[in-house]
This record gives structure tokens, C-alpha cells and sequence, in this order.
């Protein structure tokens, strides 16, 4: 090793060591942008929104790793206890060519050492084919991406998993965090999609992250982009906190939902910025204890609760809050879907404080929600949707319908209270009238509701 290449890993193990003995710190930072900062396109940065404006003062103390008390205790650390494994010392070069060797064998290192710090330098650029981090590790990991992690977009390197590129897994006291970023690089997958070419055959594409079976895992200042398919995933986990993430893909780009949350309990997802090309962030079957706060959404899909029932299966989501939130241009605002032929229920929601710019069904349950070619049949069994609470809720529609409601006929929707909702046509300054089609709901609303259900 030169001279100067150890002074960079004597500096760097400094900084990561004194990172670790700062004093435990629980951040809360309200997103409340102005609608130009809501509808100018962010999805060309590659930097995490919370670098720039007001929230720059903040951004040294969020690339040090800390734990808050609902990620349980906090681990005693000393400079003599952490271990410092750099991606470069086992070969990742950064330039292009293939890493992910080297990252195997840097986690190995990691995960069986006793308080480490697996890290990504800043600067280079590494490419890696579809990898597994798995565990469970010797004791608490912090995975630090200060530089940014490309995929393969080689279709060959998939063949083995065609459904994951970066799996973590079996994880407990678990941080991924740094400032750096992670590409999905996913143009050629958008390409070759049929949702983009329909002469061509259907097939899934990989997601850019994904945690299965992590427990008291955090997430946070990252700028993940333009995955394959998913960008994020949180699968079979308790207790997670994503936050200060920057989510971005092109619009057009086929079911690119930013954070999609699947079976998992007692999650945080907040101070987020997502525009996609699906749902900014997406509560699916087995999920309870969700709440989003202060998320900014656009372009994409809006905040959806569902798809749920799909093949006449049985789900569950409840316990969900979705507060604070900002969309722009999206195709759907807050959104329960679910299909016909389902069962189980989504209950003990409440989408409060949000404001909505130029959004397509700013307000919409859609049981009869069919997302294939042929025509869904109908049929008697549902989702049961019920306990769900619309607040302070206001902005502009870009359809005529600002509410809707598409209920079952066999299972109406029950326990629907409306209050404090203003939402005008965008379309023309003249004539702000809107709509409700509220079918299949017992429902309760305040006066200061517009549009208003009929009874």
C-alpha cells in the first residue's frame, strides 16, 4: 500500500470511528415545499433532497450513523471495537468493471466481525451483479455507500434470480446509509417491458433493493434511482425506519414503485421524496403500524393502500397514516385498490394533511380495480374496506371527479368519515366545480367538505 493510499484508509477509519461515538440523535424535519419546489422535476438529481434549501444545515449529522430508541438499544461503541472493511481492500475497483466479488467477500468480513462498518468510498462508481447480503451477522452493521452502486444491466447475470440485484436479508440492528447512491440502471428492463411495447411478452424485472426478514432495520439518506423494476422493498420486516431518501425514475418508466411495503409491522417512512413511474409508495397484504409522513409525490402513481385480493387471495392491511404529504401530477391521489373475488379486509386508515396539484382521483377506493387485458369478471366476494378517514385535504383535480368511491355492491364500504376537503378543477380557473361519485358507501361527512357525496 503507498503512502498516500494509507493515509486515506487511516483517514477514513477516523471518520467512520468518530461517527460512531456521537451522541444518539432523533431528527424530525417537516417537508413543507412550496408547490414550485412540488412540480419542478427532480428526478435528473442524483443528490438527496434534504443537501439542498433548509435542509442542508442538517446533512453532516445525517451521514453519521446513529440508532433512535425505536430501533432499540443503542450499541456501545470505542474506536477499538469498529472495524473499518473498505469495499477497495478486497478488490472493488470502482471503474466500470465488475465489483461484486469483492463486495461478497467484504461482507463476509463484516458480518462475521464483531461491530463493523462495511464501506463504499465516495468517488467511484461500482457495478455489481445481482448479490445477496445475508444473514444474521455477529452483531450490529452499518453499510455506509458514500459512492454510488450501479447493476448490471446484462439480462445473463439475472438468470439465477431474476426477481432481486440487491438482497438483504435475515438481518437484525441493521443501517444502510452514506449519501451516496444506488442505480438500477434499468433502462433496458423499461425497454423490453410490455407495459412499453405490448407485442412483447410479459416477464418480471429485478428489485434494485429489497429487505427480506430484517428486524430494527433503518434506512436513510440515500438516493436510490432508476431501478428495474421496484425501487425499494420491505418484506416480512419489524420495525423499520426509511427516511431521507431521494426515489426517482422517469415517469414512463413501467412499475417503478418508489417504497413498496409488503407483510411488514411497525414502519416510518418519512421525509421522502418519490416520482416514479407506479405508486410512490405502495401497502400491501400482511402490513400493520404503516405511517408516512412528509412525503413529497410525483410524477407517478400516488400513495396506494393495495392491490389487494388479486387470484381470490385472502389479505390484511391496517393501522396505516399517511400525513404531511405533497402531490403533483399524479395519476391517482390516495388510493385503496382492491380486486374483485378477494377477501380479507383494509381497515383503520387515515390520510391526513395533504395537498394535492393537478392530481387525476385525488381521493379514490376502487373495488372493481382490474389491472389485466381481458375484462375482470364480476363476483360476489371482496376486500372489506372499512374505517377510513379523509382530512384536511385540498389543492386542485386534474379529473372531474375528485372523489370517487367504487365500492362492492356485496361489500359496500363501511365507516368512510370525510372532513375538512377542498379540491377544485385545475382545468379551468373559470369553472372550479368538481365532482363526487360515491357508490356502494356508508359514509359521514363534515360541511366543509367539497365535493360532497349524495346520499
Amino acid at each position: 500500500m503507498g503512502y498516500a493510499t494509507g493515509l486515506r484508509s487511516m483517514h477514513l477509519s477516523i471518520v467512520a470511528a468518530l461517527s460512531l461515538l456521537l451522541p444518539t440523535f432523533c431528527f424530525h424535519f417537516p417537508l413543507h415545499l412550496p408547490y414550485s419546489s412540488v412540480v419542478t422535476p427532480f428526478y435528473h438529481s442524483t443528490r438527496p433532497a434534504f443537501q439542498h434549501g433548509r435542509h442542508s444545515r442538517y446533512y453532516r449529522h445525517l451521514r453519521s450513523p446513529f440508532l433512535t430508541s425505536s430501533l432499540g438499544r443503542r450499541a456501545s461503541t470505542s474506536p477499538t471495537s469498529l472495524k473499518i472493511v473498505n469495499v477497495n481492500d478486497y478488490g472493488a475497483v470502482g471503474d466500470g468493471r465488475d465489483d461484486s466479488e469483492a463486495f461478497r467477500k467484504a461482507w463476509k468480513v463484516a458480518c462475521s466481525t464483531g461491530r463493523a462498518a462495511l464501506v463504499v468510498p465516495s468517488g467511484r462508481k461500482y457495478r455489481l451483479k445481482p448479490i445477496r447480503f445475508s444473514g444474521p451477522c455477529n452483531s450490529d452493521l452499518v453499510f455506509k455507500v458514500y459512492g454510488e452502486i450501479q447493476a448490471s444491466d446484462d439480462f445473463a447475470d439475472y438468470a439465477g434470480d431474476g426477481a432481486h440485484w440487491l438482497l438483504f436479508e435475515n438481518l437484525d440492528n441493521f443501517r444502510v446509509e452514506g449519501g451516496g447512491s444506488i442505480d438500477g440502471n434499468g433502462q433496458r428492463w423499461w425497454q423490453n417491458s410490455c407495459k412499453t411495447n405490448p407485442k412483447l411478452p410479459c416477464r418480471a424485472a429485478p428489485t434494485a433493493l429489497t429487505f427480506h426478514g430484517c428486524n430494527n432495520l433503518r434506512v436513510s439518506d440515500l438516493s436510490i434511482k432508476n431501478a428495474q423494476q421496484m425501487h425499494i422493498w420491505f418484506e416480512n420486516c419489524i420495525s423499520v425506519q426509511a427516511e431521507n431518501l431521494l426515489v426517482a425514475a422517469p415517469a414512463a418508466s413501467p412499475n417503478t414503485d418508489g417504497i413498496h411495503v409488503s407483510a411488514t409491522q411497525n414502519i416510518g417512512i418519512q421525509n421522502c421524496v418519490i416520482g416514479t413511474g407506479d405508486d410512490c409508495i405502495s401497502i400491501v397484504s400482511g402490513s400493520r403500524n404503516v405511517r408516512a409522513t412528509d412525503i413529497t409525490c410525483g410524477p407517478g402513481h400516488g400513495i396506494s393502500i393495495g392491490s389487494l385480493g388479486a387470484g381470490n387471495s385472502r389479505d390484511y392491511v391496517s393501522d396505516v397514516v399517511v400525513t404531511r404529504a405533497r402531490l403533483s401530477g399524479t395519476t391517482n391521489g390516495v388510493r385503496i385498490k382492491t380486486w374483485q373475488g378477494g377477501s380479507g379486509y383494509a381497515k383503520n386508515i387515515k390520510f391526513q394533511d395533504i395537498v394535492m396539484k393537478d392530481v387525476e382521483n385525488p381521493i379514490i377506493i376502487d373495488q372493481n380495480y382490474c389491472d389485466q387485458k381481458k375484462q375482470c369478471q364480476m363476483q360476489e366476494s371482496a376486500v372489506q374496506v372499512s374505517n377510513v378517514v379523509y382530512s384536511g385535504i385540498r389543492g386542485t383535480s386534474a379529473s372531474e371527479e375528485a372523489i370517487k368511491f367504487d365500492c362492492s355492491k356485496s361489500h359496500p364500504c363501511q365507516g368512510i368519515t370525510l372532513q375538512a376537503i377542498n379540491l377544485r378543477s385545475s382545468q379551468s380557473p373559470n369553472i372550479q366545480a368538481t365532482a363526487a361519485a360515491c357508490s356502494n358507501v356508508n359514509f359521514i361527512q363534515s360541511e366543509g367538505v367539497f365535493p360532497r357525496c349524495s346520499k
